[in-house]
């Protein structure tokens, strides 16, 4: 049992709550105009060849990221604002976000079956079958299964730092994230060099590469993103901003990460390996 104890926050009438109220922000603001600049700047990107907005999107989100994590870990810092009530407000927010992550690959994963298992639904194909005729897949066995192997390897590493950080040991808890980052960056480069090699493209291809990159795009970009918080936890872990009692920060990275696993794990059955053609790209 905990024997930590907590000063309760003020609020701006100076009653004492048992929870903490963070100030106004703009990041949220900016972060949403960012998002919309990036999005903006992907559909100009795609039809028209022209990278400038995307680049300003993912500078303003860059820099959204940067600001809103130093008022975070500010808050963090100390155990004064962030009290047991408030730590279990954001493990249900941190769950919640998973879970709509989680229905976000659903409906990836239903669209992909609702053309595999029923290739009469594919509009304008000349036969039903699923990949449809001309589509030559990747081998699962080749890139795809050493991915694999990669995050399944981070799965092991941020576990290992996980617990290092519950035993008190600081080496153990940064060479696990250190060695996770690594993967995670290595992960990236891997499903760059796939993409680079893809035997179908994006547009103009149909359905099947449409999917494909819908779904592990997001995943890959899920990738960066996890990778980006996990950096965040590295250099906290080596300012000893964690112990065993108050990690929360690395626990959220911890809970994205593995879900990130997970994610992968079906990509890789479903689409990879179950819905693989007859004619597999070597």
């Amino acid at each position: 049992m905990s024997t930590e104890t907590h000063a309760l926050p003020a609020g701006e009438d100076g009653a004492v709550r048992p929870y903490y109220v963070p100030p106004p922000s703009p990041w949220p603001l900016f972060g949403a105009f960012g998002g919309a600049i990036t999005l903006a700047g992907i559909v100009i990107a795609a039809h028209f060849g022209q990278y400038w907005l995307l680049a300003l999107g993912f500078l303003m989100v860059g820099t959204v990221m940067v600001f809103w994590w130093r008022t975070v870990i500010a808050e963090s810092v100390g155990g004064k604002l962030l009290t047991p009530v408030t730590r279990l407000g954001l493990r249900y927010g941190m769950t919640l976000f998973i879970s709509s992550e989680v229905m976000l690959f659903v409906a990836f994963f239903w669209t992909f079956f609702n053309f595999a298992i029923f290739p009469e639904n594919v509009s304008g194909a000349n036969a039903p079958l699923w990949p449809p005729l001309g589509v030559h897949t990747f081998n699962p066995f080749s890139l795809p299964i050493m991915n694999t192997m990669i995050l399944l390897l981070s799965g092991f590493t941020i576990t290992w730092a996980h617990h290092s950080l519950i035993d008190g040991e600081k080496k153990g808890l940064v060479a696990g994230l250190g060695l996770t980052v690594i993967l995670g960056m290595l992960f990236t480069c891997c499903q760059a060099m796939e993409y680079s090699e893809a035997p179908f493209h994006f547009s103009g291809g149909g359905v099947y590469p449409a999917i494909f990159f819908i779904a592990t795009g997001f995943h890959g970009a899920h990738v960066i993103i996890g990778t980006c918080f996990l950096i965040v936890c590295f250099f906290r872990a080596r300012a000893n901003q964690f112990n065993p009692v108050r990690h929360f920060g690395f626990e959220a990275a911890a809970w994205y990460w593995h879900f990130v696993d997970v994610v992968w794990l079906f990509l890789f059955v479903c689409i990879y390996w179950w819905g693989a053609g007859p004619a597999v790209h070597e």
